[in-house]
C-alpha cells in the first residue's frame, strides 16, 4: 500500500484531501453564489488550481469593496449575481491597474505579466460560467483586452554546468569540517539522487516528492509517477540515475527509520518525514548558487534542461511532450522546438556586413 500518513492514504490521495479541505475554507470567504462555479469546474481542474482561482477571485471582490463607492460598506457575503452584472468594462480595466500594486492584510503585493494574466484569466472564467448559463446577461471581461504576455528566455543549464552541479553535490563537502561536514555527508546521497533523478528524467518536483520506495523498478529502470491530472505513468531512466538511486536507497535510506506514516516515502527529510516540495526547491537553489551564481536555477529549470537535451538528441517533439507529461504538444513546441539555439547561432555568421 501507499503512504500510511492517514490510514494508508497515498501521498497523492492525502494531498487531494488536504487541498479539498483548504478549498472549502477559502470558499467561506467568497460570496455564496461562487460555490456553483467551483462545483462546475471541479471535473476539469485540480484542487490546487481551484484554490488559486479562489484566491484570485477573492482579490476582485476586495478590490470592489476598496475602490468602488457603491460597495464600500459591503461585506463579501452580501455580493449577489446582480452585482456581477452591474460591473462595467471600465471597472475591469481599473481592476487590472489595481492588480499591479495592491495591499492585502497590510502586505504590499505586486503582479507582473504572468500574475496579472492569471488573475484576469480566473476572473474571465468566473464571469464566463454565469454568462454561459444565462444567469447574467452581460460579460464585461470579454470587452477588456487581456494583458499581453512576453516570451522570456528559457533558463537552463549547459552541459558543462550539469556536470559541475553534480560534481559539486558529490564533492562540495570535501573541504568542510565538524558539524557542517556531518550535515553534508548525512544528506549527500539523498541530494545527489534527487538532483540526478530530476536532471535525468525531467519529472516535476511534485512528482519527485510523491514517489514511494515501491515506485522504483530497477528491473526495468523506471519510476512510476502520478502526473498532473492524476494519470500514472512510468518514466524510464539511464545508468547514472540508477547508480545515484541505488547509492541512496541502499545506504542513507536503508539506515533511516522514518516517522510513522512516512515508511513508504522514497525521499526523507532530516526530520525523517517525506521531503516536501519547498525543501527540494531550497536544496536545488543552495547547490546551484555555488555553481551558476548568475542563473537562478530551480527544480523546474532542471526539467527544462532535460527537455532541451532530449529534444536536441532526438529531434522528436512528440517524445519530449510524452516524457514530460505535457497534455498539449504545442506547450512543448513553444518551450523547446522554437528555441533551437544552435540554428539561431548560425544567424550570427550567416550575414556579412563587409566583404574582406
Amino acid at each position: 500500500m501507499g503512504q500510511q500518513q492517514s490510514k494508508n492514504k497515498t501521498y497523492h490521495e492525502q494531498t487531494y484531501i488536504d487541498n479539498t479541505l483548504r478549498l472549502r475554507e477559502v470558499l467561506k470567504t467568497l460570496p455564496p453564489f461562487a460555490k456553483d462555479y467551483f462545483r462546475a469546474v471541479e471535473p476539469t481542474t485540480s484542487a490546487k488550481t481551484r484554490i488559486s482561482y479562489a484566491y484570485d477571485i477573492r482579490v476582485f471582490f476586495h478590490f470592489l469593496m476598496e475602490s468602488n463607492p457603491i460597495y464600500k460598506n459591503y461585506s463579501i457575503e452580501q455580493f449577489t449575481l446582480a452585482d456581477l452584472e452591474r460591473i462595467e468594462p471600465v471597472d475591469i480595466e481599473e481592476y487590472q491597474e489595481y492588480l499591479k500594486v495592491y495591499k492585502n492584510e497590510d502586505k504590499q503585493l505586486t503582479n507582473e505579466e504572468k500574475g496579472l494574466a492569471r488573475k484576469m484569466s480566473a476572473l474571465r472564467s468566473f464571469y464566463g460560467y454565469y454568462f454561459k448559463r444565462q444567469v447574467i446577461s452581460k460579460n464585461p471581461t470579454l470587452l477588456v483586452d487581456m494583458p499581453k504576455l512576453h516570451d522570456k528566455a528559457i533558463i537552463r543549464l549547459d552541459a558543462d554546468e550539469v556536470a559541475m552541479l553534480l560534481d559539486f553535490v558529490e564533492h562540495g563537502g570535501d573541504g568542510l569540517s565538524g558539524q557542517q561536514k556531518r550535515y553534508y555527508e548525512k544528506n549527500k546521497n539523498r541530494d545527489l539522487a534527487i538532483i540526478t533523478l530530476l536532471l535525468g528524467t525531467g519529472i516535476r518536483v511534485s512528482e519527485c516528492v510523491g514517489l514511494d520506495l515501491q515506485d522504483v523498478d530497477f528491473k526495468n529502470n523506471g519510476v512510476k509517477v502520478v502526473r498532473k491530472g492524476g494519470n500514472e505513468m512510468v518514466v524510464y531512466f539511464g545508468e547514472e540515475v540508477e547508480t545515484a538511486l541505488k547509492s541512496y536507497i541502499y545506504t542513507t535510506r536503508k539506515t533511516t527509520t522514518p516517522l510513522p506514516g512516512h515508511e513508504n516515502a522514497l525521499f526523507l527529510s532530516t526530520q525523517r518525514r517525506r521531503i516536501g516540495v519547498q525543501a527540494v526547491e531550497n536544496m536545488v537553489k543552495k547547490y546551484a548558487r555555488q555553481v551558476t551564481p548568475n542563473k537562478k536555477i530551480t527544480p523546474h529549470k532542471l526539467r527544462s534542461t532535460y527537455g532541451t537535451t532530449l529534444y536536441k538528441e532526438t529531434g522528436d517533439i512528440y517524445l519530449v511532450a510524452d516524457v514530460l507529461g505535457h497534455k498539449d504538444v504545442n506547450t512543448t513546441r513553444k518551450h523547446y522546438a522554437a528555441i533551437d539555439e544552435d540554428r539561431r547561432r548560425l544567424a550570427a555568421t550567416a550575414v556579412r556586413l563587409r566583404e574582406d
